[in-house]
C-alpha cells in the first residue's frame, strides 16, 4: 500500500497496544515502524541500476515474516536496554506494539496485486491477494480518523475507542474486499468456462481507488483476455475482450533461460504481454496498469537469429507519463468511475477497455 496508509496503520496499531500514557509516543513510533520495511527501496537504489532487480527485489527481505520478528526483537531490546524510558516501563506492551507495527506492513501489502515475498529467503511466488488497489481511501480514512482522535485525546478513553474503531473498520473493509473478489471470480469462472478457458491461468484485481469495479485477466494460447465486473451495475454473464501477445517470442526467450525473463516470469506468475518492437523483446506486467498502458514494461532481449540474446534490462516509460498521456489517463479514470455505475455497452469505449463482446 501507499506510504501514508502504512504510516497510519503502524501508528494506530502501536498506539492501541502501548499504555495510554505513552500514546503520542506510540503513534510516532508506530508511524516510523510502519514505513520502515519500504526503506529497502532506498537501499536497492544504491546497490543496482537493473530495473528488473529494483522491481522484483522490493518487498523481499524487509517484508519477510521470517525476518521482521527478529528486527522487532532487536529494536525492542535496544530501547529496553539503553533507552531507560517508556519501553523499559512497559516492556511486554511495547514488544507487541513494535512487532505488530512492523508485520502488519507486509500483510497489508499482500492484499495488493504487486506481490510481497512474505517467506523470504524461500522463493515461492510472491503473495498477491489482490483485493485492494495500492491506494484506497476507504481503507485509510478510518485509521486516519482514529490516529487523529488519539493524538488530541491522548490518554482519555475515547482515544482507545477511536483507535480500535479505526482498526476494526479498516480490517472489515479488507474482509469486504475478499468477499467482493470471490463474487467476481465466481462470475469470471462461469464466463471463461463457457468460452473454453475454464483452466486458463487468471487473476482478478480491484481497479484504482475502489472495490466496486474489478478487472479479471486470463491467459490464452495466443495472448490474454480482459473482463470487467461492476458489483453495482452488472448483471448476467461477464464479457471479455481478447488481446494478442507474442507468445512464441516469449517461449523462445524462456527456453534461452534469459535471467530477466525468468525473474519476471517468477515474480508475476507469467501474467505478461510480450511484444517485439524494433527487434527487441518487451515484456509488460499485466497486473498493473490499464490496457494498453502498463506501469512496468521492460526491454529484456534482442533478436539473435532464430532466438534471443539478453540485453541489460531497460524499463520503458509508459505513455501516461507524457503530457498527452496524462490527459488520456484522466479520461480513463473518469470512464472507470462511470463504469462502476453503468453496465457494459453504455460506457464510452474510448474511456475504458470494457466491451460488450466476449472474444477469446
Amino acid at each position: 500500500m501507499d506510504s501514508f496508509t502504512q504510516i497510519v496503520l503502524g501508528g494506530a496499531v502501536a498506539a492501541a497496544i502501548a499504555p495510554a500514557g505513552h500514546r503520542r509516543a506510540a503513534l510516532l513510533a508506530g508511524a516510523a515502524l510502519g514505513t520502515l520495511p519500504d526503506l529497502d527501496a532506498l537501499l536497492l537504489g544504491f546497490t543496482t541500476t537493473d530495473p528488473v532487480a529494483l522491481m522484483t527485489e522490493h518487498r523481499s527481505y524487509s517484508h519477510s515474516l521470517l525476518v521482521l520478528p527478529w528486527v522487532a526483537a532487536l529494536i525492542w531490546w535496544l530501547f529496553k536496554r539503553f533507552g531507560h524510558g517508556r519501553v523499559a516501563q512497559a516492556p511486554a506492551r511495547w514488544f507487541w506494539a513494535i512487532l505488530l507495527a512492523l508485520i502488519t506492513h507486509p500483510l497489508l501489502d499482500a492484499f495488493t496485486v504487486y506481490g510481497t515475498q512474505l517467506w523470504w529467503p524461500f522463493t515461492p511466488h510472491p503473495t498477491m491477494w489482490s483485493s485492494v488497489f495500492i491506494i484506497d481511501p476507504l481503507y485509510t480514512v478510518w485509521l486516519l480518523i482514529g490516529c487523529a482522535v488519539a493524538w488530541f485525546a491522548r490518554s482519555r478513553p475515547i482515544a482507545q475507542k477511536a483507535l480500535m474503531a479505526g482498526l476494526v473498520l479498516s480490517s472489515g473493509y479488507l474482509g469486504w474486499s475478499l468477499l467482493a473478489k470471490h463474487t467476481v471470480e465466481r462470475e469470471a469462472d462461469r464466463a471463461l468456462t463457457a468460452m473454453g478457458l475454464g483452466d486458463a491461468p487468471r487473476f482478478s484485481a480491484a481497479t484504482p481507488f475502489n472495490t466496486l469495479l474489478w478487472q479479471v485477466v486470463a491467459m490464452t494460447p495466443d495472448g490474454y483476455v480482459i473482463g470487467e465486473r461492476s458489483l453495482v451495475a452488472d448483471r448476467g454473464p461477464m464479457t471479455f475482450q481478447g488481446y494478442p501477445s507474442n507468445v512464441q517470442a516469449l517461449r523462445q526467450a524462456e527456453a534461452a533461460r534469459l535471467p530477466a525473463v525468468a525473474r519476471l516470469n517468477w515474480f508475476n506468475r507469467g501474467f505478461m504481454r510480450a511484444q517485439v518492437v524494433e527487434g527487441q523483446l518487451q515484456l509488460s506486467d499485466l497486473r498493473m496498469g490499464l490496457e494498453p498502458d502498463y506501469t512496468f514494461t521492460f526491454a529484456v532481449a534482442r533478436a539473435d537469429g532464430d532466438g534471443w540474446s539478453a540485453i541489460p534490462p531497460r524499463q520503458l516509460r509508459p505513455s501516461y507519463e507524457t503530457e498527452q498521456g496524462k490527459v488520456q489517463l484522466k479520461r480513463r479514470f473518469a470512464g472507470l468511475w462511470q463504469r462502476i455505475w453503468t453496465a457494459p455497452g453504455a460506457v464510452d469505449p474510448a474511456s475504458t477497455h470494457a466491451v460488450p463482446a466476449a472474444t477469446p
